[in-house]
């Protein structure tokens, strides 16, 4: 026989700077949770990222404790608008294009992105130009009109000041 499991009730716990309001819709088949930063801003974080202390703050925070919008960046949703216009590719990546690494165990070429704290999977290849064309389409879908459309708000709030 199987045991009803309880939910948990996280609403009003603290977990470092981020302050549980309400459940949120599920990530995946996680069980997530809306929370209030203490720099102000919202985000969506998972039950488990919460309670290992893997997720502390909307992601405001840098090294230095310094909250990461005090220095000119823009987070919406997680995710920093400056840094995904920059394009930048990591240090640690290996092939030179963001989001597309060796699968060494299947022996292809395997696309990723990820956008809004989310990591979206977009197939392997046995062709690197394949899954850098699958990140590329990925990048344009996703980033690209994100940033079309915050650059459109921003112009607009611009505009009614």
């Amino acid at each position: 026989m199987r045991h009803a499991t309880r939910k948990l009730d996280l609403t009003g716990q603290r977990y470092g700077n981020l302050t549980v309001l309400a459940p949120a819709e599920n990530i995946g088949k996680r069980t997530a949770w809306r929370c209030r930063c203490s720099c102000g801003r919202e985000t969506v974080v998972k039950t488990y990222h919460l309670r290992s202390g893997h997720t502390q703050s909307c992601g405001c925070q840098n090294g230095g404790g310094e909250p990461r919008h005090a220095l000119g960046l823009s987070y919406i949703d997680g995710t920093c608008v400056e840094l995904l216009a920059a394009k930048t590719v990591r240090r640690d990546n290996t092939s030179g294009v963001p989001g597309v690494d060796w699968w060494t165990s299947k022996g292809r070429w395997r696309a990723a992105i990820c956008f809004k704290g989310r990591r979206y999977y977009l197939g392997s290849y046995n062709r690197f130009e394949d899954a850098v064309k699958a990140r590329k389409r990925a990048e344009e879908d996703m980033h690209d009109q994100f940033l079309r459309e915050f650059a459109q708000q921003t112009a607009q709030k611009e505009g009614n000041s």
